[in-house]
């Protein structure tokens, strides 16, 4: 077997395979070989197959694995042997149209290695790190929410209108064309007037109605309404008023600590600050992350694998036409040329997610299999009463793995580097806070 090198450029990489006929014919005999104790044959003892009986019987079928074998293990070794990472699956073609049984086979592989990426100096980087407390206005903010949340309604006097904000209990039945469509109708409906709970326009036009009034509501519903029949259209629903009730706030007090799980209000209170500052955090660390990209991609440079770059810029410009044109679900129009701002994103993406996988890699980070649990758990909550089936469909599938298992590694990698790097707590208020979070969505 020999591999012979035919392109050595930047990144790029060729070389020639040649597996000569002698050594696909030792295979094959290597491979009957050891099968031969366990083949029967008629009119032969269990294991006394002649040689030459075994390989004209299945010598052909033997030959395509021990080619493919032979290509696969002079991969390997050229791989170790020259250390170089393919960026992709390398490609393989067999050279030669009229290949025959006996002749040598040739081999043409091509791919384009990973660079060599030395790991920056990170005691030089320096980050701010905002820390943010919950004042007493944010709790109390935070706390009148909750009370918001655990309101009542009580009946307006006799003959009183309803306003917004007030909870209308009605029955309801609604037409389109004339004639009455399926989940248009109902009875002893509670709506809380103004929360945006029917379609635009719907809960404007019952302010002010009062009690045994009937009122005909005129809306259109929207053009991407969920159900096609219902779409654009516009309906007529007839709505008999049997209740208007007016909100009632729940009193602060230790009775609503207690609908909420905390032996009183004060004990409330400070978990809500915990949570405050637990969501703070979160920011802050959002914000100071994005801060360490940006930096990483200023100090770091080198070569970049022109098919990842290209891969992912392609699959940039393809989610971004997806999400400007929500209405197309499926994959099959036409290709999306990216552009020359999807590209730079796409280098930027490259380079950081090789050297983050690199410092990663050189400094023994993993992601935990209690982790991935974790991961995998979280994640088969969004789908109540089948979170058993998903998380049997994630230990199934590798790249729903692979999907899970990246942003928990780069996450790793991102503390790791935070712990070494010079990180300075500059305290803030949760407007600044807000302000560098909302910066991130715009850049």
């Amino acid at each position: 077997m020999q591999v012979t090198e035919t392109l050595n450029e930047g990144l790029k990489r060729s070389y020639t395979i040649t597996i000569t006929a002698d050594e696909l014919d030792a295979k094959v005999n290597e491979k009957l070989t050891e099968a031969q104790p366990e083949i029967e044959m008629k009119g032969f003892r269990k294991g006394k197959v002649p040689m030459a009986l075994l390989k004209k019987q299945f010598g052909t079928r033997l030959l395509g694995e021990a080619m493919q074998e032979a290509v696969d293990g002079a991969m390997s070794e050229h791989l170790e042997a020259s250390g170089d990472r393919p960026a992709m699956q390398p490609e393989v073609k067999m050279e030669g149209e009229n290949w025959k049984e006996g002749d040598d086979v040739v081999v043409a592989m091509s791919y384009e290695a990973l660079p060599e990426i030395a790991q920056p100096e990170l005691k030089d980087l320096s980050l701010d790190k905002m820390v943010v407390s919950a004042d007493d206005e944010a709790v109390e903010e935070a706390l009148s929410g909750l009370a918001d949340q655990a309101k009542s309604f009580a009946d307006r006097d006799e003959g009183a209108a309803a306003e917004n904000g007030d909870q209308v209990t009605m029955d309801f039945v609604g037409k389109v064309d004339g004639e009455a469509f399926e989940g248009g109708s109902a009875e002893d409906f509670p709506l809380e007037l103004g929360s945006g709970q029917f379609i635009p326009g719907f809960e404007e036009q019952l302010v002010g109605v009062k009690v045994g009034e009937e009122k005909v509501v005129n809306v259109k519903f929207p053009d991407e309404y969920g159900a096609e029949n219902l779409a654009g259209k516009d309906a007529e629903f007839t709505c008999t008023i049997k209740a208007v009730k007016a909100p009632a706030a729940a009193e602060l007090n230790d009775e609503l600590a207690k609908q909420f799980g905390s032996e009183s209000l004060d004990a409330l209170k400070e978990q809500i600050k915990e949570r405050l500052e637990a969501e703070y955090a979160g920011a802050a660390r959002a914000v100071m992350k994005r801060a360490l990209l940006d930096k990483l991609d200023e100090v770091v440079s080198f070569e970049l694998p022109p098919s990842l770059v290209e891969a992912e810029a392609g699959q940039i410009a393809h989610q971004l036409w997806h999400e400007e044109n929500p209405e197309v679900e499926g994959h099959d129009h036409e290709k999306v040329e990216p552009t020359e701002e999807h590209t730079k994103l796409a280098q930027r993406r490259v380079k950081l997610g090789l050297l983050l996988a690199e410092m990663g890699q050189k400094n023994e980070i993993q992601v935990s299999d209690a982790e991935m649990t974790q991961a995998i758990m979280n994640q088969a909550r969004q789908y109540p009463g089948k979170e058993r089936e998903f998380f049997e469909f994630v230990q199934q599938n590798q790249q729903v793995q692979q999907q899970i298992r990246a942003p928990l590694f780069e996450d790793k990698v991102v503390d790791y580097i935070f712990e070494l790097a010079n990180v300075n707590e500059v305290a803030a208020d949760k407007d600044a806070l807000k302000d560098a979070v909302e910066k991130l969505d715009e850049e």
